[in-house]
This record gives structure tokens, C-alpha cells and sequence, in this order.
């Protein structure tokens, strides 16, 4: 983190706090899980299993909704899962057209098919390399899946996600992380978050441990060839990544056109970086704004490439800037220019949560905002009013009703992600207490402007 210049900004601000650092998310996220364990939020069989439910005035069974059906749901102990606790997910769809998910879990990886109405069915699991940890991070490049963890030595399990087409449902499996691994990268030990570029065969390891020797920053990895990953590079320059989204750039600031662009969210700024050079990469810009507390993730808003929404981890918990009410912030960026992005504006969820992980499909954002679960945003008209005033909520799904009672709270606690990008339309959460749902998003599409 870029603690001294960031100081210096902020003092310069309306009295905001400094960002915070990993190490502190940390802590206070152990904190809360640490009491959720103490009321038996982990226990098996704390949660029934629940059928497909539609939405009807508002409610899906014991979950409140809008516009978004409860196609299927599997505990965390129902994907053999001993702690029962979740992170991350991702999907892969076969080249069959079959859907699969890969569900992150504190002990491993469970491996979930989406069938034909949405329900789910169990395959198995991939336990984790080492011990467990409540960060597991995996994404998707061809028919592999990267997994990273934060669990110590854990290195970058690479599987062979088409080994899960000949498994009966009714005969689970329990993978080796050994004999059945197509390889285990050791080049760096753990890591934060695993950040995936399809175009270049790139995984980009974020906040690896310090002895992987590169500050926690973009940790490269070429993985053409997936059996023998081979490390490609290092960006350390900005310190501490969170998580990025790497493009080959086709926007507007034609200085860059067909470079391989990464957008860092880097703990108290946006970063935009060429990396087109692994030996060489080079930081274009560094971008604060007033209210940072944590900045945690983002995504692009479209093809255009002209804007980013980019959402802050802690804004909501400490009530900073434009979240001093608590309800999840979305922060909009023009990056029209890659050496001098804006912060324009921004859009407040009618929830009070925090926010964790959005992506953006067809000009609907689809946010995984922890206790208010998941929340669909209509982003189009963001090119015609980028001080968000035309942003707007369309759908919603809230996975975690233990804080409906109290209006919402901003605590660490709900869903950790969502993965929106299956042809067949449903969309996954995966919850920290519960296990992952499977859902359909029944409203209309976004509004594009004329």
C-alpha cells in the first residue's frame, strides 16, 4: 500500500480515514468468523436443504427476493466439506455445453454440474494442498482451473476439469493432490486472489506471500502449456494487488490499443498497468478518491472500455465518505484516458452490506454484497450519466436473512461471490455460512440508451 503518498492525499480530503491494510481486513474478517463459530453458524446441519423456490411478494422460501428464482441449493456439507465454510467460485462450461462450478471452500474445492433446470448435483472435491484457510481463490483458463489459497505453501493447484464429465453424482470423488493434479506450481506460496486472462494464458497470482519476492503485486504466470506453468514476470511497483482484471485493450486512449492492460485494485487506489512486457511492465496510473477504505475489486462496464465500477471493502464497515450511511457504494470511474482516470460518481444500493464482488454482463452488474447477498444493478446508462444518477437495481436475492430483522448490517458475513457468465442463464452464489445457490435472474434486461 502506498501508505505516505495516500496519507498526504487524504489529509487533503474532508476528514476521511486512511485505507486500511490487508493484514487489518484480515483480522477483522477472523474476528467476525470467530464469532459466528461461537453461535454455531458453522454447524452441520445448522441449515435445511432447501428446494427450487420461485419468488413470489418478495420471498423465496425464507429469503428475501426480487425478480430472482431459487433454482437449486447445496450445503457446504452436502460437497464434503468438514468446516463447512465458503469463499470463492467460478464455472467452467464443458465442451459438451455441460455447466460446472467450482465452489471455494475454507478445506478445498468442491465441484458442482448445473443441470438442465438449475438444480445442483455434487461430483467431488479437490481437498486443499496444505491446510485449510478462509481464502481459496480459483478461476477458469480452457479446461483448467487455478486454485491459490492463502493457506501457508499452498502454490497454484492446477486440475483438469474434464475429469468431472464421466462421475456419477452417485459416486463422488475425492481427488489426490497429488496423482491427480495436472501440475502444482511452487513458485510462490500463498496467495490472495487468482486473476485469470484467457486471451494470453495468464494467471496473475495477487498478495503472494513476501517470500514469493514480489510485494504482494502481480505475480505472472504463463500457463500455456498447463501441465509446466512457467513464471513469467513480476509487477511489484504498486505494492499490494487485491485483484485485478487484465484485457487486451481496445478503448478509447488509443496510445495503448491491442497492449495488454491490467486494472489493479490496490488496497487505497485503482492502478492501471501495461504488462504487455512481463520483463517490463509499466504503471500508467494511480488513482485515489475520497472515501477509500479499502479498495477491493471492480470491473469493466462494457466493451467500450470507457468505464469502470470499482467497489471498497471497508467504506460501508467504517461509514466513510459517500458510505456514511452504510448502504454498499459502487464507484464509477472514467478511464477514458488510461493516464489520468476520474472518479465521476457513484450508486448506493437501497441495502445496508458491504460489498465484495461484482462483474458485469450485458449492462447488468451482478454484485455478491456479503449480508444483502446478491444484488443486480442496471449499469447502461452509466456513458450517458456517469455521476451514476440513472443506476438502478433490478433484481436481488438475499442469501442471508440472519440480519433481515435488523434492516441489513455491515458486517462480514453472507455471500462471497457470484459467477453470472453461463450461457443457460442461472446464476451462482456462494455463501460463507450456507452453501451455493443456484438462481435465475427473471427481470428484464438492462435499458440501454438510444
Amino acid at each position: 500500500m502506498k501508505t505516505s503518498i495516500f496519507l498526504a492525499a487524504v489529509s487533503a480530503l474532508a476528514g476521511t480515514a486512511a485505507a486500511e491494510s490487508m493484514a487489518r481486513l484480515r483480522e477483522l474478517k477472523i474476528d467476525t468468523w470467530a464469532r459466528q463459530q461461537e453461535v454455531g453458524a458453522f454447524d452441520i446441519d445448522r441449515y435445511q436443504a432447501t428446494a427450487a423456490t420461485s419468488c413470489v411478494n418478495g420471498k423465496a422460501g425464507e429469503y428475501q427476493c426480487s425478480n430472482v428464482d431459487l433454482k437449486g441449493f447445496l450445503r457446504h456439507q452436502d460437497m464434503g466439506s468438514s468446516t463447512r465454510k465458503g469463499n470463492d467460485i467460478w464455472g467452467w462450461t464443458a465442451p459438451n455445453g455441460r455447466e460446472f462450478a467450482t465452489v471455494g471452500q475454507t478445506d478445498g474445492t468442491a465441484f458442482v454440474e448445473i443441470l438442465s433446470d438449475g438444480s445442483l448435483v455434487y461430483l467431488g472435491r479437490l481437498p486443499t494442498q496444505t491446510t485449510s484457510s478462509s481464502w481459496r481463490d480459483m478461476k477458469v483458463i480452457g479446461n483448467h482451473v487455478y486454485i491459490g489459497s492463502e493457506a501457508s505453501n499452498h502454490g497454484l493447484q492446477v486440475f483438469d476439469l474434464t475429469k468431472l464429465l464421466t462421475i456419477s453424482p452417485s459416486s463422488p470423488k475425492v481427488f489426490s493432490t497429488s496423482s491427480d493434479l495436472t501440475a502444482i506450481y511452487k513458485g510462490f506460496g500463498s496467495s490472495h486472489n487468482i486473476v485469470a486472462h484467457e486471451e494470453t494464458n495468464m494467471i496473475y497470482a495477487v498478495g503472494t506471500a513476501t517470500s514469493a519476492g514480489c510485494k504482494g503485486g502481480l505475480f505472472m504466470v504463463n500457463v500455456t502449456n498447463p501441465a509446466s506453468p512457467v513464471k513469467a514476470g513480476c509487477l511489484s511497483a504498486g505494492g499490494y494487488v487485491h485483484d485485478a482484471q487484465c484485457v487486451i485493450y481496445k478503448g478509447p486512449d488509443t496510445r495503448y490499443t491491442g497492449k495488454e492492460i491490467c486494472f489493479n485494485f490496490n488496497e487505497d487506489t485503482l492502478d492501471i498497468v501495461d504488462v504487455t512486457s512481463k520483463s517490463n511492465p509499466k504503471t500508467l496510473s494511480s488513482k485515489t478518491y475520497t472515501g477509500a477504505s479499502y479498495t477491493h475489486q471492480g470491473w469493466l462496464v462494457d466493451s467500450s472500455m470507457k468505464y469502470l465500477l470499482l467497489d471498497d471493502e471497508l467504506d460501508e464497515y467504517y461509514g466513510a465518505g459517500k458510505a456514511s450511511n452504510k448502504r454498499t457504494t459502487t464507484y464509477i470511474v472514467d478511464i477514458t484516458s488510461l493516464t489520468a482516470p476520474a472518479f465521476t460518481g457513484t450508486y448506493q444500493s437501497p441495502a445496508i452490506s458491504i460489498d465484495h464482488n461484482q462483474y458485469v454482463v450485458n449492462g447488468l452488474s451482478y454484485q455478491s454484497n456479503y449480508g444483502s447477498g446478491l444484488r443486480i444493478v442496471d449499469v447502461s446508462s452509466i456513458p450517458s450519466k456517469p455521476d451514476g444518477s440513472g443506476l438502478k437495481q433490478v433484481g436481488f436475492f438475499d442469501c442471508y436473512p440472519e440480519d433481515d430483522s435488523l434492516g441489513g448490517q455491515a458486517e462480514f458475513t453472507g455471500s462471497w461471490s457470484v459467477y453470472p457468465y453461463f450461457k443457460s442463464g442461472y446464476l451462482l452464489l456462494n455463501s460463507i455460512e450456507r452453501g451455493v445457490f443456484s438462481l435465475k435472474y427473471t427481470g428484464a434486461g438492462a435499458a440501454f440508451s438510444a
